[in-house]
């Protein structure tokens, strides 16, 4: 029976799931586990082996355990066009995503991850519009429009209280669904305790990407075809982001703690992450945009399109509006551009719980269970 069934408090956790994605998902691990061809593609099926049959609990695990390098796809016997029709990367990657809907809090919000890609345009065309039309009722032109220089001349368009506030707020209550939506998704794997070696391997292999290695020699990002391509470009993407948080903690320091106000010199360390962390970010997103459009389809979810391009979208917006300001901060455009940029990171820490990046949330925690796993299996 399994954890998801036996548990009240996780039934309705489960009530997202769809019978027919879990029934799939569990056909598709039971032939796999009797076939165990891919046993040494990823993770993934290293899990899979030390199951005989699959709870719920279990499959999401597998499904989030799962990078989508699509190598187990190209290499199947079994699948299309094979009666069997196996499309384990697809599979996966449905109830991934019904899996987010499953254990998003607060629970009425988790529909928005069925609209997506919807929910994502809209979220930015509001925050543009907000952001703008406070900034037309709020902010003289000679103020908007002027040229600033010195300490404080951000404040000088946007006054600090309110740059502060808006974005303690919306990252806060963005920090605080993630961390509600890790905790339900923890209690499906029945654990309490996190070993500190699971943890580090785990952290190892999130920060090196090691799953979308392919074993050395690269996933089947567009075909049939190995290149690290993907993996490049994550990484990219993931470094870019810590940098561009980097950046901003480090501001934060110098600010609150040290009285030095910004904008800052182009040597300082601030600028230097947020200049090397915005280029990361916005060649690894545009990079696996250009990615998803040369893909091969058949892998790949028809449903989940919209929120992996949603996400792509605002980090791609959120960088280069970020680089902009930053070269263009000594003219008469810096007080647009702030006001762009802001609206668009508060489209970003509003839909932050409830579109792709929570995978990355997820995936970690899958990584951290499967090497408890195998650190169990080699003490029994």
């Amino acid at each position: 029976m399994s954890t998801l069934e036996t548990t009240p408090s996780l039934v309705a956790l489960a009530q997202g799931l769809e019978a027919d994605t879990l029934a799939e998902a569990r056909r598709t691990m039971e032939v796999c586990n009797a076939c165990r061809y891919c046993e040494g593609y990823c993770a993934v099926f290293p899990a899979m082996e030390l199951h005989r049959q699959f709870s719920d609990a279990d499959l999401v695990h597998l499904a989030n355990l799962c990078h989508g390098c699509k190598g187990c796809y190209y290499a199947c016997q079994y699948a299309p066009p094979h009666p069997f029709g196996l499309n384990v990367p697809r599979t996966f990657a449905d109830l991934r995503r019904e899996s987010y809907e499953a254990f998003a809090w607060p629970a009425p919000l988790a529909r928005l991850f069925q609209r997506n890609g919807l929910f994502v345009s809209l979220a930015t065309a509001v925050a543009l519009i907000v952001t703008m039309a406070l900034s037309t009722l709020l902010i003289s032109p000679e103020r908007l429009f002027g040229v600033h220089r010195g300490p404080g001349s951000f404040y000088s368009v946007v006054p600090y209280d309110v740059m502060v506030w808006v974005a303690t707020l919306t990252f806060g209550f963005a920090v605080l669904a993630l961390g509600m939506g890790l905790r339900n998704y923890w209690a499906t794997a029945g654990r309490k305790a996190i070993g500190w070696k699971s943890l580090a391997l785990a952290l190892h292999d999130a920060l090196t990407l090691r799953h979308l290695s392919g074993g050395g020699h690269g996933c089947n990002d567009t075909d049939e075809g190995f290149t690290q391509g993907r993996r490049w470009l994550h990484q990219a993407m993931m470094w870019g982001f810590l940098l561009c948080f980097a950046s901003t903690s480090v501001a934060t320091v110098y600010d609150h703690l040290l009285g030095w106000i910004a904008p800052y010199s182009w040597y300082s360390l601030p600028v230097l992450l947020g200049t090397v962390g915005g280029v990361g970010l916005t060649v690894g997103s545009g990079g696996l945009f250009w990615l998803k459009l040369r893909t091969d389809p058949e892998p790949l979810s028809p449903r989940n399109l919209g929120m992996d391009a949603g996400l792509l979208a605002l980090l791609f917006l959120v960088a280069t509006t970020g680089l902009a300001l930053l070269f263009f901060r000594h003219t008469s455009a810096m007080g647009m551009l702030l006001v762009i940029h802001l609206g668009v990171v508060l489209a970003f820490f509003l839909t932050l719980p409830y579109g792709k990046f929570v995978h990355g949330i997820y995936r970690f925690a899958a990584l951290v269970r499967d090497h408890a796993d195998c650190r169990a299996g080699d003490s029994a």
